[in-house]
This record gives structure tokens, C-alpha cells and sequence, in this order.
């Protein structure tokens, strides 16, 4: 057991070498392989589903656990069919740019494909056993949208990402999907303001996935991995991020003018903080060369640096921000 590396690999995922990954606890290996790491955004997804039903009154913590389970084991079996995929495909043999992302399992030899397959079985199960009891209790449209889940989670990587796809899906994933879906197996209703309201936060994710993209965007292409940025081209692909990040705020302001939102939800003017360093990264092409005031253990990202660092911080205000509207809202508003 190894509480320390449990921690790092849900903060960062590690770098790591074989003889390294031969020392790990059957947890650590999990959750390296899944990169746990990134798994928060999914978390996150789950949260503000719960907070949505909240504030419509249909809050069930039992159905909140459940859901919140079976979306997390849901990326995480996810994130190494991704892995496999591209293993066998050759995507990740002598890939740079995948290696600063961690360990690719498959490719660095840690894990060999039986191993990989058992931990995607018992993974997925787990995803599925959460979910099951949240579609019986459901019906038809919970069915759809499990169904709608397992599709993503299996064919993402191949094809969706293969053809422009990928990115659509990631945003009706993060959004309708998770956050209205899981709104819809909390409460028992579906809300197309739920729908709309899940956008913001999609989007920072949609652009987190969009950033990568465009910093491999040349090795897809040669491979033949049409992203939406590779059909884009780069300069356009980086304007279209920057518009994403526009749009999450618009949508939070619409929100609150229509009254679905309280003003209180204006906090997330706080996250502008972030907004002239990420938009000064993608107004222009990546710098040849590593920057002197830029984090070596981060190059070669780039655009997945700057879109990952303002997607967590409008994320954690736009959590707060609900936070503080179911407290205060009832009290000031009503």
C-alpha cells in the first residue's frame, strides 16, 4: 500500500519507469493507468448534476453516489480503451508528445494486454453495477442515455476521433450527457435548462481535449487521425478554442438574464483572471522552442497547458459559484 503515490497519481499522473511500476500496489498501477488525474473533470460533471437537482428540490444522495461511481469508472475504462487502441493501432510508438502526458502502459511495456484487458473488464463492470440501478429506476430515456454512454466510451477513439468527431462528442459527453442525464437519473425529470446550463463547464473541457489536439496536430495528420483541428487547420482550430472560451462565459450570463441563474453566479467573472495568458497563447502559433519563463516538465504541451489551466479554474469558481447559490439564492432572491 501506497497512500503517497495514491495522492500524486490523483494530482498529477506520474512519470514513471518499469522497475518503478514493478514496485506499485495493485491500487497505484489502477490509477496511473487510468490517469487519474484528469478523472476530476468526470467528478466535477457528477457535482454539478447533484447541485442542479438541488436547487429543483429532486436531490437524492443515494442516486448522486451512484451516478458519481459509475460516470468516474465510465472515464476511467474510457482512458485505457484509449490507450489499447492506440497501442494497437501504433499511434503511441516513439510518441513524445504522448509520454508527457504519463505513461503510456501498453507501450512502455508495464502492463501487457491480458493485463490491461482484466483491469478494463473490472473497471467497466464497476461503471456498469452503479449505473444499472439508476436506469431500472428510470425507464426508456435512462436506457438511452446508458446506451448513448457505452457508445462513447467504446468508439471514441475509434472512429469518432479518427473523423472529426472526437471533440463533439467530449462536449455532449461532459454535457448533455453526463450533467443533464445525470440531472435526469437524480430527479426523474429532464430539463433542457439543465442541458443548457451544462454547456460552460463542457466547453472547458471540450477545449482541454481541443488544446491537445492542436499541440499534435501534425502527428495526427501524418497518421492519418482526422481531429477536428486537423480538418480545421491550426490557426483556425486556435480560434475556435478561444471562441469556446468566449462562449462559457455568455452562457453564464444568459443564464443568470433569464433567471435561471441568481447574479450571485457573476463570481465566475473571476476566472477572467486566467484570460489574457491563455488567450495570448492561442492567438499564435506554439514558440519553437521551449520559453526560458516556461516549465520544462511541461513542454512540449502547450495549448493543452493554457486550455487545462483556465478549464480549472473557471471550473472550481463555477463550483463555488453554485455553492454559493444554493445557500444564498433562496435567501436574497426569493
Amino acid at each position: 500500500m501506497n497512500v503517497s503515490m495514491w495522492i500524486k497519481a490523483l494530482k498529477v499522473i506520474p512519470r514513471i519507469s518499469k522497475e518503478e511500476w514493478l514496485e506499485l500496489d495493485l491500487i497505484s498501477k489502477w490509477l496511473i493507468s487510468t490517469r487519474a488525474a484528469v478523472l476530476i473533470m468526470t467528478f466535477l460533471s457528477a457535482a454539478i448534476a447533484g447541485m442542479y437537482a438541488w436547487k429543483d428540490g429532486g436531490f437524492d444522495f443515494g442516486r448522486w453516489v451512484l451516478l458519481a461511481i459509475g460516470l468516474v469508472f465510465a472515464h476511467a475504462t474510457n482512458n485505457m480503451i484509449n490507450d489499447l487502441t492506440d497501442f494497437q493501432k501504433g499511434v503511441d510508438k516513439d510518441n513524445y508528445f504522448r509520454t508527457q502526458y504519463g505513461p503510456q502502459p501498453m507501450q512502455q511495456g508495464l502492463m501487457t494486454r491480458k493485463e490491461i484487458l482484466t483491469y478494463i473488464a473490472i473497471t467497466g463492470l464497476i461503471a456498469l453495477a452503479a449505473g444499472l440501478p439508476l436506469v431500472l429506476a428510470n425507464g426508456l430515456p435512462a436506457w438511452l442515455l446508458l446506451a448513448a454512454g457505452i457508445v462513447f466510451v467504446l468508439f471514441y477513439t475509434w472512429p469518432l476521433k479518427y473523423i472529426g468527431l472526437g471533440e463533439i462528442a467530449v462536449i455532449l459527453v461532459w454535457g448533455p450527457l453526463m450533467i443533464g442525464g445525470g440531472y435526469f437519473v437524480i430527479t426523474g425529470n429532464w430539463s433542457w435548462h439543465v442541458v443548457l446550463a451544462s454547456l460552460p463547464y463542457a466547453l472547458g473541457t471540450t477545449m482541454v481535449i481541443f488544446g491537445k489536439h492542436i499541440d499534435k496536430l501534425d502527428q495526427d495528420k501524418a497518421k492519418k487521425i482526422h481531429t477536428l483541428p486537423v480538418l480545421l487547420g491550426e490557426k483556425v482550430a486556435r480560434a475556435t478554442a478561444i471562441g469556446m472560451m468566449v462562449v462559457q462565459y455568455l452562457l453564464v450570463l444568459y443564464l443568470i438574464l433569464v433567471g435561471y441563474f441568481s447574479p450571485i453566479m457573476l463570481v465566475i467573472l473571476g476566472a477572467l483572471y486566467t484570460f489574457p495568458k491563455v488567450w495570448k497563447m492561442f492567438s499564435k502559433p506554439r514558440p519553437a522552442e521551449c520559453p526560458a519563463d516556461y516549465g520544462e516538465e511541461i513542454w512540449p504541451l502547450w495549448f493543452v497547458a493554457g486550455a487545462f489551466y483556465h478549464n480549472r479554474f473557471f471550473g472550481l469558481i463555477f463550483l463555488a459559484g453554485l455553492i454559493l447559490e444554493l445557500v444564498f439564492a433562496p435567501l436574497l432572491f426569493h
